[in-house]
């Protein structure tokens, strides 16, 4: 068991360096999931990947590299809670409403943290939270991170111990940008389907399976893309061309939405998972990460 003070968990191979934030220590908010929070991932002493969500302090929600986030949309036991009673937010805590106003993920919500053992070894870290209940939600939670050669997987499990089904959503928040390049026209995302984007912001160029950026945007920019569905083997691929270097995320679930954010220094493929869990079931879910050069 990883009882170390210090504020990060690295892990290590041939290929890999990563840095893991330990719960609380270095993020501490309502919104993204404190365990699994990925600061730091380098590929062959060369090449970076993770970024902040903001480069001005203070701005922005917190997020860093690869964090996670349950329930944006759905927060498990949100209309069950009263003002000034609590509600679970899957890898977070209990968190607080403090008013009659709609859940926004957005808002900084007073947490009372989840208890959290971490079991570490040089290539692997286990968080596991145990059920804590709340208004008749108890949910159970294992998290693995494991490196293999130039591969980072994530693996989720998550066990409904209380007495409410658990209906929520969960995707990865990719705070990324390789070797801290801002976004413009070296970089290229690119899916294994036609890209049916809702809405196109002006520094984006959508064509066939590849995004394509013309500058440096000024704001944040989001769209929703369609194409997705019957692919049983998803994945997104993120390259800098000019320094030959990428990311690839496969998905091992089943597909409920695929997003992309970005913002200056940002670029960032979210895929979804709905998550629907009876009393006394489990659900399971893995994200890989492959980094490359080319």
């Amino acid at each position: 068991m990883d009882n170390s003070l210090n504020k990060y968990i690295e892990l290590k191979n041939d290929r890999l360096c990563v840095e893991i934030a330990r719960p609380g220590m270095v993020y501490n908010g309502s919104r993204f999931d404190w365990t699994g929070f990925i600061t730091k991932v380098i590929l062959d002493n060369k090449h970076s990947f993770c970024v902040p969500e903001s480069l001005i302090p203070g701005e922005g929600s917190g997020g860093f590299g690869l964090c996670n986030e349950f329930g944006i949309d759905t927060p498990v036991g949100y209309n069950d809670a009263k003002p000034g009673g609590q509600f679970p937010k899957i890898g977070v805590g209990l968190l607080t409403r403090y008013d009659h106003s709609e859940y926004f993920f957005f808002n900084k919500y007073e947490v009372t943290p989840f208890p959290v053992r971490i079991i570490s070894d040089s290539t692997s870290s286990k968080f596991e939270i145990p059920p804590i209940e709340c208004n008749g939600y108890a949910i159970k939670m294992v998290k693995e991170i494991t490196l293999d050669n130039n591969r980072l997987s994530i693996h989720y499990h998550i066990e409904n111990t209380g007495t409410k089904s658990i209906k929520t959503e969960e995707y990865c928040h990719n705070f990324f940008a390789i070797n801290n390049n801002k976004v413009g026209s070296g970089y290229l995302l690119r899916f294994p389907y036609d890209i049916e984007p809702d809405t196109k912001p002006n520094i984006m160029s959508v064509s066939g399976h590849e995004i394509r950026w013309s500058d440096t945007p000024k704001k944040d920019f989001k769209c929703c893309i369609g194409g997705f569905k019957n692919k049983k083997q998803h994945h997104w691929e993120l390259l800098f061309e000019p320094e030959r270097a990428g990311v690839k995320e496969y998905s091992k679930f089943t597909i409920a939405k695929v997003a992309v954010w970005g913002t200056t220094h940002v670029i960032s493929p979210e895929v979804f998972v709905d998550i629907d869990i009876p009393p006394g079931k489990t659900f399971d879910w893995t994200r890989i990460y492959e980094f490359f050069s080319y």
